[in-house]
Order: C-alpha cells, then sequence, then structure tokens
C-alpha cells in the first residue's frame, strides 16, 4: 500500500478554508525538513517550492483555478478575481448549453428540409402521375380511332434539335412548324398548336381523326401525332407530317418563280383533292379554309392541301349545316359569312379566290393599299372591259391565252357571290381540264366593297353574334 505525504493528503481540494489551512501547514513541514537538510536554501524558498507543487501537481483544478492560487499563495482574493472564477464556470456551462442548443437546432432544420423535401418530391410525383394521364387517355383514344403513330415527346426533340429556332419554319396564330430529321434519315414538319385554350382535347383527337382518314396524293397525310405533358412546360400538342421543301402556295406568289404550268398544275391539284373530301368520303368533309398558305407544295412542285383544323364533315345528302363562322378573312363565302349555312359550295368560293390569286399574283385584299377593290372586284372589272390579259400575271402573259382565259372564268365562276350559280368542284374540275366547256358568265354580283353588300354582311354577323376567326397557315 502507498502511504501519502501530508502535502498530497491535504492539498487535494482547497475549496474551504480549514483545507486550505491543512494544506499550507503541511507545505511548512516540507519547507522546514528542506531548510534542515540543505543549509543554502531559505525557508521562503522551500515553502515556495512545497506550495507550487500542491498547486501544481497534487491539486486537481492545478494553477487554472484562482482559489487554489489564492490558497497556496497565501494572496486575500478581490471579489472580482472571485467573479471572474465563476463567470469562467458560467462560461463553461453556458459553451455546453449552447453546444446542446445548436445541436438541436441543426437537428431541426435538417428535419425541417428534409420535411420539405419529402412534400416537394409527393407533389411532382402526384403531378407527373397526373401527366401521365393525360397523355395516356389522348393517347389511347386517338390509337384506338385512327391507327395514327404516336410519338414520344423525345423523339421529336432529337428530329428537331429541341425545336431550335434554326428548324422554325413557319408560323400563324394557331401553330408553328419546325423542321425535323427522324432517325432513319426522313424529313418532317412538326406542328405545335398554340391555341391550346381554345381547343381541348376532344377537338385534337377530332382533328387527328379526320386527316388520319384521308389518303390522297393531293392532301397532305397525317404522319403521327404526340401529346406532352409536365409540370414545367404543361400540355403541348404535336401533328407531324412530311416535310413540303418547296413551302406554302403563298410564299411561291410572292416571289414570283411559278411558272405556268406549274400555276396550272397547283389549281387542278387542289381541285383534285377538294373533290375527294367532297365526294370520295362518306361523310363528306369541308375544309372550311382554303387559302395559299394552306397550300403546301412537295419537291416536284406538286401541291397538298394542309391543315384540317377548320374542318368539318357534313352529311351524306348534302344539306347545308348551320355552324359557327370560322376561316380566313377574304376567302369565306357570302353565305357563310352572313348566315353560318355551310356547303361544299363554300369551299369552291375560297377555291374560286384561290384561282384567280394564282393566276393574277395579286393578294385576296391589298391590305397597303384600303382604297383598292377585292380581286373578284377588280377582275369582273376587267374582264367586263375586255382587258382579260391585264388581270394574268405578267411572269406569264407569254403563256396561251385561251387556257388562261378559261382557268380565269372558272375562277369567277366559283367565287361568285350567289352559291346558286356556282359550279360543285367536280364540275369546275371538268371545265378546267376542258372536258366541258365554261358556261357563259352571268351578271355581275354587288362588289363586294359596295355599301349595301357591307351593311349587309355587318348586320348578319352582329345578328348572328359570330366574328371571323382569321387562321393562320401550316407553314
Amino acid at each position: 500500500m502507498v502511504r501519502l505525504s501530508p502535502v498530497q493528503t491535504f492539498c487535494k481540494d482547497l475549496h474551504d478554508q480549514t483545507s486550505c489551512h491543512n494544506c499550507i501547514a503541511a507545505s511548512l513541514k516540507v519547507a522546514l525538513q528542506l531548510t534542515s537538510d540543505n543549509p543554502n536554501a531559505t525557508e521562503r524558498d522551500c515553502f515556495s517550492f512545497a506550495s507550487l507543487y500542491a498547486a501544481a501537481v497534487v491539486n486537481p483544478e492545478g494553477t487554472n483555478d484562482v482559489t487554489t492560487i489564492g490558497c497556496i499563495l497565501g494572496v486575500q482574493l478581490s471579489s472580482e478575481v472571485m467573479a471572474k472564477g465563476s463567470s469562467n464556470k458560467r462560461g463553461k456551462v453556458l459553451k455546453v448549453v449552447f453546444t446542446l442548443l445548436g445541436a438541436a437546432v441543426g437537428v431541426i432544420i435538417v428535419f425541417v428540409v428534409v420535411v420539405v423535401m419529402y412534400r416537394k418530391w409527393e407533389r411532382r410525383r402526384k403531378e407527373n402521375v397526373y401527366h401521365r394521364e393525360i397523355e395516356n387517355g389522348v393517347r389511347n383514344s386517338v390509337l384506338t380511332n385512327t391507327g395514327a403513330k404516336w410519338f414520344h415527346i423525345s423523339e421529336l426533340e432529337r428530329a428537331t434539335n429541341r425545336f431550335s429556332r434554326r428548324n422554325k419554319v413557319g408560323q400563324g396564330g394557331d401553330g408553328v412548324v419546325y423542321k425535323g430529321k427522324l432517325a432513319d434519315g426522313t424529313l418532317i414538319g412538326v406542328k405545335e398548336s398554340l391555341n391550346l385554350q381554345s381547343k381541348g382535347d376532344e377537338e385534337f383527337c377530332y382533328e387527328v381523326d379526320i386527316i388520319s382518314k384521308i389518303k390522297h396524293r393531293n392532301l397532305l397525310a397525317l404522319r403521327g401525332c404526340c401529346i406532352s405533358s409536365d409540370s414545367f412546360k404543361g400540355k403541348r400538342r404535336f401533328l407531324v407530317y412530311d416535310f413540303m421543301p418547296n413551302g406554302n402556295l403563298s410564299y411561291q406568289l410572292s416571289v414570283g418563280g411559278l411558272t405556268w404550268p406549274q400555276r396550272k398544275n397547283v389549281i387542278l391539284d387542289v381541285a383534285k383533292g377538294l373533290a375527294y373530301l367532297h365526294y370520295e368520303i362518306k361523310p363528306p368533309v369541308y375544309h372550311r379554309d382554303i387559302k395559299p398558305t394552306n397550300i403546301l407544295l412537295d419537291s416536284k412542285m406538286n401541291a397538298k392541301l394542309a391543315d384540317f383544323g377548320l374542318a368539318l364533315q357534313g352529311s351524306e345528302d348534302q344539306s347545308p349545316l348551320t355552324t359557327r363562322v370560322a376561316g380566313t378573312y377574304g376567302y369565306v363565302a357570302p353565305e357563310y359569312a352572313l348566315y353560318g349555312k355551310l356547303t361544299e359550295k363554300s369551299d369552291v368560293y375560297s377555291f374560286g379566290i384561290v384561282i384567280l390569286e394564282i393566276m393574277s399574283g395579286r393578294k385576296v385584299l391589298d391590305t397597303l393599299n384600303s382604297s383598292a377593290d377585292a380581286i373578284t372586284d377588280w377582275v369582273w372589272t376587267l374582264a367586263e372591259s375586255g382587258k382579260m390579259r391585264e388581270i394574268f400575271d405578267e411572269s406569264i402573259r407569254e403563256g396561251p391565252g385561251k387556257v388562261m382565259e378559261r382557268y380565269v372564268h372558272v375562277g369567277m365562276l366559283c367565287a361568285h357571290a350567289m352559291a346558286a350559280l356556282r359550279p360543285t368542284i367536280a364540275e369546275a374540275l371538268k371545265m378546267l381540264e376542258g372536258d366541258t366547256d365554261v358556261p357563259e358568265l352571268p351578271d355581275r354580283p354587288v362588289p363586294l366593297g359596295h355599301a349595301s353588300f357591307q351593311s349587309s354582311l355587318l348586320h348578319g354577323l352582329q345578328g348572328s353574334g359570330r366574328s371571323m376567326q382569321h387562321v393562320s397557315s401550316y407553314s
């Protein structure tokens, strides 16, 4: 058993007065013993050695504790020093408390972040489920009814370089068209619909259904479609066609690059496409928006009638439909604009306007000149004056005059203000091809710019509560 010295025994705890006195007494004994053993050592030095030993080694508080130092050195500590000592202890306690509080706050923050992230993930998961349900619902409806090819949005993004501006080839009021290239090298035109608020899923499926039934060389066939829905860009609708490298008829007329044979073929192609819609599909389909921007030209300048967003199916007995007026100003038949009565003759009127535009190179309405006549009034005035040659576009005036006159006469008949005096598209096609003679032109209709006609048109539109829609082109 190890025997402890008096200093080791009495100097372990110096926090009370008794312990302090006992430690000092033990240190003095050690000092006396040291001085007796070494005559050169002073009692003071020996006591300092013993007391420092007691404070630094024996006492567990060591020299960091002010109470221990005050006892060993025999110094009466002031209240400030004592307060400082106690404040050090409080500081240690506060440090521990704040450390624990910081840890607790950190745990709370981590918990809150985890909860927020989880709720965000759950909301995103539910949104993705919702959007997938939208896509699958329309996809199943389209594929069931039409058999159209379904494109995934990622496939269209790759084909169009993520719908880059460089691949944008056209834009209208109802959509933007991009040029794309599929993995097998096929060039496509991708039309993204813009008027999603006015056109719901049912209308989209209806349009796809009509286009899918069309199988004719002069009608732009549908290659496929796509509906994409996500929480970032919302719902998007796409129609995919074969790409038409020569753009639309409006562009070709504006640059004046069409020869007479090309103009003639375009007119015949459109007539054949319309005849297919009116007679070879049951019930018939009325396009309702025939105009140059909706007539596309392939690599061989063959014309294809496009954009069936406004198309309607008629009845088997060819009786007129009463429907809301839709189309493009200048191409809508008067009886349709006034009373909403839609028949095949409504498409014939638009076709007649297109013939006159192709033959003259002039637009249906001269928006730059408010005093200019509509194209029908302008043509009738020149025809009655015997100036047929002035109707032809300058680039084709050297062509076969008699044949070109026949085409202008057919255009005038088709664009007559009175539906009863217009031919059917089948009759017009036979006249254009020379299989039947063109009948004598009827009396000139009331000019569209005449005050009486304008007031009647305005009254009819206001009375029926209808308004014109300007629907732009495919490209």
